[in-house]
């Protein structure tokens, strides 16, 4: 999958080891290295799905339209779909076969 980020300092920090630890700390900056590596290996949402430990989801309330997979409890990997235009099923819901690109929001506590 296309990995977009928020912004253009976001995106340096999650491609620098060195700047994501000095962030995150050691364990959260390898777990989100881990996650991002999953999310590129990917050739379609649908499969990160499939990874029991990442328990990918869609979220509700006021992050409708953004997704999260696990990271260290409380934090959570937040992205969202960022193909043009979105994919959706019949229903309205969304196609998770046919997302190819993501834009990562953040590292997050999504429970607040």
């Amino acid at each position: 999958m296309d990995i977009l980020f928020r912004d253009s300092r976001f995106r340096r920090q999650c491609n620098s080891g060195r700047l994501l630890q000095r962030k995150y700390g050691t364990r959260r900056a390898g777990l989100i290295r881990r996650r991002l590596d999953d999310l590129r290996a990917a050739t379609c949402l649908g499969e990160i799905s499939k990874l029991p430990p990442a328990r990918c989801h869609e979220l509700v309330g006021k992050r409708k339209g953004q997704l999260s997979v696990d990271l260290e409890h409380p934090y959570r990997l937040v992205f969202e779909p960022a193909n043009e235009p979105c994919p959706r099923l019949l229903d309205g819901g969304l196609d998770w076969s046919e997302v190819t690109a993501v834009r990562v929001i953040g590292v997050e506590d999504t429970h607040e």
